[in-house]
């Protein structure tokens, strides 16, 4: 978990940050030549240019679902294509969310295999199984490559769990291997900058909210 790395790091001194990260997190999509749906407002072929238009698209399969104002393609073909999609962009990964403006995917065997994000910033949220709390991470670019298990985050990448947070202008997760690496850009880059926040004692809370008020001394009243 992010904390964890928080505690890890007091005595870590180099830029390069390693930790164990929530298992929770999906390797790749599981869609397995599953049948792709594909539905949209407006759609139109530019015979001259070999490219489908297509706006309000809506395209589904198995646990992959993305949302954009326009989408594009050379063909109507998931074997071995690259999609782009532009516009209010938002993509569902099971318990994986991604928003952002323009995202390239490239489909191959009918299946996703990486996209490139991009956004002001684009934004990833997950969310663990059975619990309310959720990893938030964002950045200017993601590169996530579905087969191999690894989501790089270049420029102004950050995340967030609870009140625990890292920063850098690369963060990089390895999800097979459950770990994270954080780099600056060098020397003139910003460092990596973590902020932890102690979770609160509950206990302590308990005992001022379960105090007895003193009681008046007579003693030390008006005569």
């Amino acid at each position: 978990m992010l904390t964890f790395l928080l505690h890890a790091v007091r005595n870590w001194p180099l830029l390069a940050l390693l930790c164990v990260l929530p298992a929770y997190l999906p390797a790749q999509i599981e869609t397995p030549r599953l049948p792709i749906s594909l539905d949209a407002d407006f759609t139109d072929l530019d015979g001259k240019n070999s490219m489908l238009t297509f706006r309000g698209l809506r395209l589904t399969q198995g646990n992959l679902g993305v949302e954009a104002d326009v989408g594009r393609a050379s063909e109507l073909d998931f074997e071995d294509s690259v999609w782009q999609f532009s516009g209010n962009v938002k993509i569902d990964t099971g318990n994986g969310h991604i928003e952002c403006n323009t995202a390239d995917l490239h489909f191959s065997g009918h299946r996703l295999q990486v996209a490139t994000i991009t956004g002001e910033p684009a934004t990833f949220e997950l969310k663990r199984p059975q619990s309310d709390k959720v990893t938030y991470a964002e950045a200017d670019k993601l590169e996530y490559d579905f087969d191999a298990g690894v989501i790089e985050f270049t420029g102004n990448a950050t995340i967030t769990e609870g009140g625990n947070r890292i920063s850098s202008d690369f963060l990089l997760y390895n999800i097979r291997e459950q770990r994270i690496n954080a780099q600056s850009a060098g020397a003139d880059g910003d460092k990596v900058r973590i902020t932890y926040t102690p979770a609160a004692d509950p206990g302590a809370r308990d005992d001022v909210d379960n105090a007895t008020p003193p009681e008046d001394d007579p003693g030390d009243g008006p005569p």
